[in-house]
């Protein structure tokens, strides 16, 4: 296929030179209507690009074509059989890889390190989910994603599961053996589902991770706007084999997709792959290059431990990690991971992705240059210098990975719609969750609708906010109660 070509690039042009006149939505009308004081900040050529996809760009029956030469397109560059776009995040399209896999009541493998997205998809679907464990490093305190053998294990308890889900790579950058994954559920003639998030780069160079679709999974979510140069709220899901019917899988997207897309959203979508097939791989032979300066640099700042394949890979661990996401332990400056983020953003205007009671994350892309590992790096200098005034690190009391594995006593969509107590969290133990609670970042819940609550669990909850950590999906945020199925129920 011809990857100069971006479809609706072209069609969005060709509509600015044809002056069209819309008495259509949306209402601002290519931007005649803003306010100035808005268009000031958000630029006026936001408001001119922000027309209808269908009525706008393509006529009534959309029969010009453009979204689909675009998703195919897309599909071509990286070796997928389909792919379709998404402008409301990988949340809408992992539940509808979700519900093209399993329905209300069926089972579904998937690994318990699992975004929010998939809880509420079990909490939309009235899929019942059979948990698979994330593999624990006791050392390092963070979960890296499960065993291609813990999904294994799952199946022979449950060979009725109708499918399996994986989250790879996990915010940290590690991956699970995908291909060997793959290769167990098609022998059982299951799909499987990858949330691939974190992973818009991976089938861009040789030396990233393999990306799902080359280790045969059926469907991958990927979020273009995390790694790569899509908008915000941009998402792709890709389709490959005979397991998922490609219909379905559009049916059930439409179910959550807007019927008022984005054509901002699709437009970057469209050119990113262009940029990518065009020179993606010299963009990310600099990227890889400049990370392992950025990476020998930090390592060499007194205090600071920079996590790298030798900490996250090998048996009982990650199998891959992703080369471009810095990990960095701040423990021995004596301080912690939630503390520096603040301090960071506070003296050197640098936010960081990811943080927690010991670590900062930073993900570099190919839009990083030397001049931004740069200001990383005398941020980081400096924070060794004025560690001693930071506060010290949080007193987080993490359970044991059994202590953390609470009791599935209800189904998700059940307790969601329960009738609810809102109690004490000194008297939560034992009472079933009506609500996620969900540490930020990285938006990994550690309580589920339905669960049985245990103190374990709570106390660390509760040290954690105490700590600095962002528990956002909780009724009360302070986590002074929590919301449970009802007494009675």
């Amino acid at each position: 296929m011809d990857h100069s070509q971006a479809p609706i690039l072209r069609a969005l042009q060709a509509y600015h030179d044809s002056g069209q006149l819309p008495f259509t939505p949306p209402g601002h009308k290519q931007g005649r209507g803003v306010d100035p004081r808005v268009s000031a900040v958000l630029g006026e050529a936001v408001f001119r690009s922000d027309v209808l996809a269908v009525g706008g760009l393509d006529d009534r029956e959309a029969s010009g074509g453009i979204l689909e030469r675009a998703q195919q397109l897309m599909a071509d560059a990286v070796g997928a059989g389909q792919t379709f776009f998404s402008t409301c995040g990988s949340s809408l399209s992992v539940k509808a890889a979700m519900l093209s896999v399993a329905g209300p009541r069926e089972k579904l493998l998937i690994g318990r390190d699992a975004h929010k997205s998939v809880v509420a998809g079990l909490i939309l679907s009235g899929i019942c989910p059979v948990w698979v464990e994330p593999q624990w490093d006791e050392d390092l305190h963070l979960a890296h994603p499960p065993s291609p053998q813990a999904f294994a294990d799952a199946f022979e308890e449950h060979p009725d599961a109708r499918g399996a889900l994986v989250v790879t790579p996990t915010p940290y950058g590690t991956c699970t053996d995908l291909g060997a994954l793959a290769r167990l559920c098609h022998e059982r003639g299951k799909p499987l589902i990858v949330d691939e998030a974190w992973g818009a780069h991976l089938p861009f160079h040789p030396d990233l991770p393999t990306w799902a679709m080359d280790a045969g999974a059926d469907v991958c979510v990927t979020s273009i706007h995390k790694m790569g140069s899509g908008l915000e709220q941009s998402s792709v899901f890709h389709l490959q084999g005979d397991l998922v019917a490609p219909e379905l899988l559009k049916e059930r997207a439409d179910l959550f997709s807007t019927t008022s897309p984005s054509v901002l959203i699709y437009a970057a979508l469209d050119g990113w792959r262009r940029q990518m097939v065009e020179h993606g791989r010299t963009m990310y032979d600099s990227a890889l290059e400049l990370a392992g300066k950025a990476r020998s640099r930090i390592e060499a700042v007194e205090g600071l431990r920079l996590h790298g394949r030798d900490d996250f890979c090998g048996p009982g661990r990650a199998f891959d990690a992703d080369p471009l996401q810095l990990v960095v332990d701040v423990s021995a400056l004596g301080t912690g991971g939630y503390q520096v983020a603040d301090w960071l953003r506070e003296h050197h205007r640098i936010n960081v992705g990811l943080s927690d009671h010991r670590r900062i994350g930073v993900q570099l892309t190919h839009a990083d240059d030397s001049r931004t590992t740069g200001a990383l790096l005398d941020a980081l200098r400096d924070l060794r210098e004025h560690a001693t005034e930071l506060p010290p690190p949080p007193r987080v009391r993490i359970p044991s990975p059994s202590e953390l594995r609470l009791e599935q006593a209800m189904a998700p969509r059940d307790a969601f719609f329960a009738r609810i107590d809102h109690v004490p969290w000194q008297e939560a133990a034992g009472r079933v969750a009506a609500e996620l609670l969900t540490p930020y970042p990285p938006g990994i819940p550690a309580v589920l609708p339905g669960e049985r609550l245990t103190e374990e669990v709570l106390r660390y909850l509760r040290s954690g906010v105490e700590g600095g950590m962002v528990v956002p999906d909780a009724a009360d945020v302070s986590l002074n109660t929590v919301r449970v199925v009802a007494a009675d129920r």
